[in-house]
């Protein structure tokens, strides 16, 4: 996922590391369904900067890397609080980061964390003319949760993260996904999206496919048929499934091989 992040965020502006910071810290909000964080660049300088640090005295670890980053707001670095009731919990380092709009204004970035859990998620974003954190995590009951935690690219459209959101990535609109029971994350593995991007899959362990439309939160499980592992899944939806419109033309996988889907080599 570094590269991946790396990657995509080619407008970041990377510095040295400054011995004396002068941070400002943020309590991050909730966020909420639909929203939207696009907002243009400012007239006269960037949204954010992007420090790159690194510690080649060690090897470093995916939970806490020896090259990490701090963002910046002119020459203020962010720190985000990421426990409200604990003052000291203030974060200024990033394991990753993309940027998730053509206006280099939002960031998706995840928590440098050595604890070797999956680190939290937030959006910093330039929003209504000043700075805007909002936490990406629901509530949630599931024995398995930490293993559903993580971000996953779907194709070039955007970002699922901790199976429970959905972020677009060309105007950083922001989306639930419904999930089969509220007090619990989706258990499943996302495989593939519909041919309009709407409609994400996700391969379930009962062998089901929980499929969720995260415009319209419809939703519609069918068994797969067979068990596989993933290769014998793609090739078993290419030729025994097709993509069918409902009343609401809301995009599903239904089983019939007259008609075979669009080719889903890219989501693997």
């Amino acid at each position: 996922m570094k590269k991946l992040f790396c990657a995509l965020a080619i407008s970041a502006v990377f510095a040295s590391c400054q011995s004396t910071l002068n941070t400002k810290t943020y309590l991050p909000r909730t966020i909420s369904a639909n929203e939207k964080f696009n907002d243009p660049q400012p007239e006269l300088d960037s949204a954010f900067k992007v420090v790159q640090i690194s510690d080649d005295k060690r090897a470093g670890t995916p939970e806490d890397p020896k090259i990490w980053y701090q963002i910046k707001r002119g020459d203020t670095t962010i720190k985000i609080q990421t426990n409200p009731s604990d003052a000291a919990s203030g974060v200024i380092d990033f394991k990753d980061f993309t940027f998730v709009n053509t206006q280099k204004t939002c960031l998706l970035a995840q928590v440098k964390d050595s604890s070797g859990l999956t680190a939290p998620f937030y959006l910093i974003a330039f929003k209504d003319g000043k700075v805007d954190i909002v936490s990406l995590y629901r509530a949630s009951k599931g024995s398995q949760d930490d293993k559903l935690m993580g971000l996953s690219r779907i194709g070039r459209d955007g970002y699922v993260i901790n199976h429970d959101f959905f972020i677009t990535n060309v105007n950083a609109k922001l989306y639930f996904i419904k999930r089969p029971d509220e007090n619990e994350r989706i258990k499943g593995q996302f495989i593939v999206k519909s041919p309009d991007k709407q409609t994400l899959v996700f391969l379930m362990p009962s062998s089901d496919l929980y499929q969720v439309n995260y415009i319209t939160n419809d939703t519609y499980t069918v068994p797969l048929g067979i068990k596989a592992d993933l290769e014998g899944v793609y090739t078993h939806i290419q030729t025994k499934f097709r993509w069918d419109k409902d009343k609401k033309g809301v995009q599903f996988l239904k089983p019939g091989n007259d008609d075979r889907i669009v080719d889903i080599s890219e989501f693997k």
